[in-house]
């Protein structure tokens, strides 16, 4: 499947993000995130097993109260049922790799 960004809906989450979803399958999604300075991704958890890719900026992640800064090329990995979040310290855009696909994040 080809994906084309121009196709893409952009959703803006209450804490001011942009959320791409750029495309899923059963066990497998892609979602591409767009952070302004200064803008959190709370503590939260979630069943799914994430990868967090930093595409560009610079970013505190915190994965159960282990914190770490995260700049272009790195990524974190998170377990279901791990407390993580992510504070932008500078604008930046990272992609988030979930198994299995996340549904809340599907519009009906």
């Amino acid at each position: 499947m080809f994906v084309m960004d121009k196709d893409v809906n952009a959703e803006v989450l209450e804490n001011g993000i942009l959320r791409k979803v750029k495309g899923y399958l059963d066990d497998l999604m892609l979602v591409e995130l767009h952070c302004g300075a200064g803008q959190v991704a709370a503590l939260h958890t979630h069943p799914h097993r994430q990868c967090t890719y930093i595409c560009s900026g610079v970013f505190e992640s915190n994965v159960e109260g282990n914190v770490q800064i995260l700049r272009a090329g790195d990524c974190v990995y998170t377990a279901g049922g791990q407390a993580h979040g992510l504070t932008a310290l500078e604008e930046g855009v990272i992609l988030d790799i979930f198994t299995p696909m996340r549904e809340d994040f599907l519009k009906e």
